[in-house]
């Protein structure tokens, strides 16, 4: 069963249900209006990247897909990986995930990035994201 089948197959009630689609537009684009109460839109400050996460936010509120929350991976310098992030998307709710070398080595050496480096500056942001969706 495919991510949009699945949530759109019933009504999921007071239930959380979280799902980490494929990358790319399809999923999203076929995923029937109104199923979702938050979309998270995953981009690194590339123009690859943010052009396909500006058709994403522009797909999520077309269906009303909820809320719309902008995770900008792998960012080097903050203040112009941001702006450059803004003047895709707009005034968007944006978390920013710092690129970490910590990552890096957790995931060379097949381990959680937790377990490698819980005071990862990632992982930290990462948290951050977690707090938002509650």
């Amino acid at each position: 069963m495919s991510a949009e089948q699945l949530l759109g197959s019933g009504d999921f009630g007071t239930a959380t249900v979280v799902a980490d689609l494929e990358a790319g537009l399809g999923t999203l684009s076929r995923l029937e209006a109104e199923k979702v109460d938050l979309t998270v839109v995953v981009v690194e400050p590339t123009p690859r990247s943010l052009d396909v996460g500006a058709r994403a936010l522009s797909i999520a509120r077309e269906k009303q897909q909820g809320r719309t929350l902008v995770v900008a991976n792998k960012v080097r310098d903050v203040d112009a990986d941001l702006a450059r992030v803004r003047e895709w998307l707009g005034d968007v709710e944006v978390v920013v995930v710092p690129e970490d070398d910590a990552v890096v080595e957790a995931d060379a050496r097949g381990i959680a990035l937790f377990d490698h480096d819980p005071g990862s500056p990632a992982l930290a942001s990462l948290a951050s994201i977690a707090d938002l969706l509650v």
